[in-house]
């Protein structure tokens, strides 16, 4: 595993555990199951990615450590039925609170004002935290694997299929590929192109792992996508799917920004 110790994403996940203890004493693993099985039904998420060309998860999220705020004018609703109608696949929706101002109602909000199905986008450390996640009507969750066990990775991805939740499971290198491969293949494969401990991009590290990939293996690119230039090479590649977030939200009309950047999305 990366030593994430002294990176952005440890003190998250410092964060997280506090989180847990507080959130845990507000509502029982009890009382969270039974939200999550009145949650409204399922969309499916893997299905609604792999149907398009390209497939784009579309980010909604107001903040982020390394850039601070990025979109004043945040109104989820109004931003989940831009995406829809400028031709997302899906929704990416942060929830985190203390590092990207974000907070699940946004989900909750985003997703009621559209058809798409949406990603709980945080930073999750147990099943509790999965089945929170459905029953915030989440239709998909996040695991990162630079800051999971694989014993962790393991019970909440069984977890989150228990509960018909699809898992996009992060990685940032091969050691993480070769990890993320050990679970079902069930699980969506994202790579983050965002270097750990320098916030440096480089398009090439998806590039690099989705060779290592069968070729029926879906990898979602993330972070960096900001050209057609961009997208045209990951295509080239044959990556077709990708999640984008601040390239749309620091745009004034973020269904303007998708359009520029993908042009006319059309199902396959």
């Amino acid at each position: 595993m990366i030593d994430i110790a002294n990176t952005i994403l440890g003190k998250i996940i410092d964060r997280k555990h506090d989180d847990f203890k507080l959130r845990l004493k507000q509502k029982s693993l009890y009382d969270v199951e039974q939200l999550a099985q009145a949650a409204t039904p399922v969309r499916g998420f893997a299905d609604a990615l792999s149907a398009k060309r390209p497939g784009v998860i579309a980010e909604i999220k107001k903040a982020s450590p390394s850039k601070g705020i990025i979109r004043e004018n945040f109104n989820p609703a109004e931003i989940a039925e831009q995406y829809e109608a400028a031709g997302a696949a899906c929704l990416s929706v942060l929830t985190d609170v203390d590092f990207f101002q974000g907070h699940d109602q946004n989900l909750q909000i985003a997703r009621s004002h559209c058809s798409l199905p949406a990603l709980r986008k945080d930073f999750l450390i147990n099943p509790y935290g999965v089945i929170e996640a459905r029953a915030l009507h989440a239709d998909c969750i996040l695991l990162i694997v630079a800051c999971l066990s694989d014993q962790q990775l393991e019970e909440m991805s069984k977890t989150a299929f228990e509960h018909n939740l699809d898992v996009l499971v992060e990685v940032h290198d091969e050691a993480e590929l070769e990890r993320a491969l050990k679970l079902s293949e069930r699980c969506l494969l994202g790579v983050n192109n965002r270097n750990l401990k320098t916030f440096e991009v480089d398009l090439n590290t998806s590039l690099r792992l989705k060779a290592l990939l069968e070729p029926s293996r879906l990898l979602v690119t993330e972070s960096g996508i900001a050209t057609p230039a961009d997208v045209a090479m990951m295509q080239a590649n044959d990556i077709h799917s990708f999640l984008v977030g601040e390239s749309f939200m620091k745009q004034p009309r973020p269904d303007h920004a998708f359009r520029e950047l993908f042009g006319q999305p059309h199902s396959i």
